[in-house]
């Protein structure tokens, strides 16, 4: 007879008008958990549902034996701050991060992944061997400004220790893309690798890719830094000619002038706002968000 896993898990699922395929998630999740763990508990973030997404959880977690906590946030918060709700109410020594109810990866990748993380890992990501172009290209622009010695990838759910929550949390309260903040913690990050993809796309990604480039890269400084020299190497071909222009003779009263100033005010420019956007990034680093979440109520269901 297998000994079961003497830490306690968590597992935190985000929930926003799944329907009953959240019910079957949270009965799968629960399946591996009992299977393998002698304490669990499920933790399941209701984003302001408004279908019967709840309602049937409620009933499921009314009827079966693992522990189930119904997290009612008072709005609609997007996933990850929603999320971040969820990980504040977790109490486990171990946490899954279920952003989808969606299991595309076989159910025993659960328990792999723990397996994973006992080996020396702080933090295990379940990732599909496939993922679409758009993810790839945001990853490839991730990874090559990141300063995080770990490459990030598509990934399906994710494993983290206390300890990974508590570094995050101990460098700023709010986590506006956990991935990256795990990613860039110092903590060691292993990726698990299962046949497939993973076919639902979380809204919001867009602006959540823009705002980690901003957060957890220099790419906007380099990029800012781009323009500036091209722009300055633009601004010396222009006073160039100006040059020319004014040495064969043939100037225009005041153009001489009139482009010197503007090229080289373009440049000026330019410049200074490369500087702005140094001191706007070191400014997120130093202060970064403050953690914005309203909970309305918390349910605690065990049969």
């Amino acid at each position: 007879m297998n000994t079961k896993e003497k830490n306690f898990i968590s597992a935190v699922v985000y929930l926003h008008n799944d329907g009953a395929r959240a019910t079957e998630f949270c009965r799968a999740v629960a399946a591996q958990l009992e299977e393998h763990f002698a304490q669990y508990e499920l933790v399941a973030v209701d984003d302001a549902c408004t279908d019967d997404t709840v309602e049937t959880l409620r009933a499921w977690g009314k009827e079966q034996s693992a522990p189930l906590t119904i997290l009612h946030m008072s709005l609609y918060h997007g996933l990850e701050n929603a999320m971040n709700a969820g990980l504040d109410a977790a109490i486990g020594d171990y946490v899954y991060e279920f952003d989808s109810t969606q299991m595309d990866y076989p159910a025993d990748c659960i328990f792999k992944a723990y397996q994973m993380s006992q080996q020396g890992s702080d933090i295990v990501s379940v990732c599909p061997a496939v993922s679409r172009s758009g993810s790839e290209l945001f990853y490839k622009i991730f990874n090559a400004y990141s300063r995080s010695p770990y490459r990030l990838r598509t990934d399906a759910f994710r494993l983290v220790t206390r300890r990974a929550i508590n570094r995050v949390h101990a460098s700023s309260a709010h986590l506006p893309y956990r991935k990256a903040a795990y990613a860039a913690s110092g903590l060691k990050m292993t990726d698990l690798v299962f046949d497939g993809n993973v076919s639902e796309k979380q809204p919001g990604r867009f602006n959540l890719a823009i705002d980690s480039l901003a957060l957890y890269t220099d790419a906007g400084f380099k990029v800012s830094m781009g323009i500036t020299l091209c722009m300055l190497v633009l601004a010396l071909a222009e006073l160039f000619y100006t040059l020319v222009v004014f040495l064969a003779g043939h100037p225009v009263a005041g153009w001489t002038t009139t482009m010197f100033v503007i090229t080289v005010g373009f440049a000026g420019l330019f410049a200074v706002l490369t500087i702005v956007v140094k001191y706007l990034s070191l400014l997120l680093d130093l202060t970064f968000k403050q953690q914005k979440y309203l909970v309305e109520s918390i349910e605690k269901l065990q049969k």
